[in-house]
């Protein structure tokens, strides 16, 4: 049975305000609502890493939806940009997301995204993992990126979907969407078995 098919009657909600999510999940071809929930994103980062500081937080966003109705299905989720045991997170301003996207130059660094599905009886996390290799990025070019495209509100200070992706990413190992922020391969084999 199709997706579309099995959640005609049910009513999806997006809690993210991310213009990519919500690209990748209409993708998808279902219906659905979007939402913004205020969560606390610290974390332990002696505890946390990699995949597991994406897991505790796409789980705390989907608890934060509190007014759950039977009908609903909620879909959260969280990015970060793993780089030499090192959490990149959105950046702050411009020196930040220099820092960032200087510390990827002629590295590869693993993007972990982590999707949680709850309705009122069940809920359930899961991540993906992929590789992304950047070429060497002169100053001139990680400034023109910065400057072109304010990439503030992306994990890593980078949207690979955008110049910079085109001009320095030399090789990925995993899923693209993963990289923008919904990897659309699990959500859909994940919505299949729910």
């Amino acid at each position: 049975m199709l997706l579309t098919e099995k959640f005609r009657d049910t009513n999806i909600i997006l809690a993210s305000q991310s213009p990519r999510r919500k690209e990748l999940l209409a993708g998808l071809g279902l219906s659905f609502s979007t939402i913004s929930l205020d969560i606390d994103e610290t974390f332990d980062r002696d505890i946390y890493k990699a995949e597991k500081i994406t897991e505790l937080l796409s789980a705390k966003k989907a608890q934060a939806y509190t007014a759950i109705q039977p009908n609903d299905l909620i879909i959260t989720s969280d990015t970060t940009v793993w780089v030499d045991g090192e959490s990149l997170e959105k950046a702050e301003n411009r020196e930040e997301a220099y820092e960032m996207i200087k510390k990827l130059s002629g590295k590869t660094h693993s993007v972990y995204t982590s999707v949680t599905i709850r309705t009122i009886d069940k809920e359930k996390t899961f991540s993906d993992e992929t590789l992304v290799t950047f070429s060497d990025l002169s100053d001139e070019e990680i400034y023109f990126y910065i400057d072109n495209y304010k990439p503030y509100d992306k994990a890593g200070a980078y949207g690979v979907q955008e110049w910079i992706g085109y001009i320095g990413v030399e090789n990925m190992n995993g899923s693209y969407f993963n990289v923008m922020g919904l990897p659309t391969h699990k959500l859909y084999q994940e919505l299949k078995n729910l």
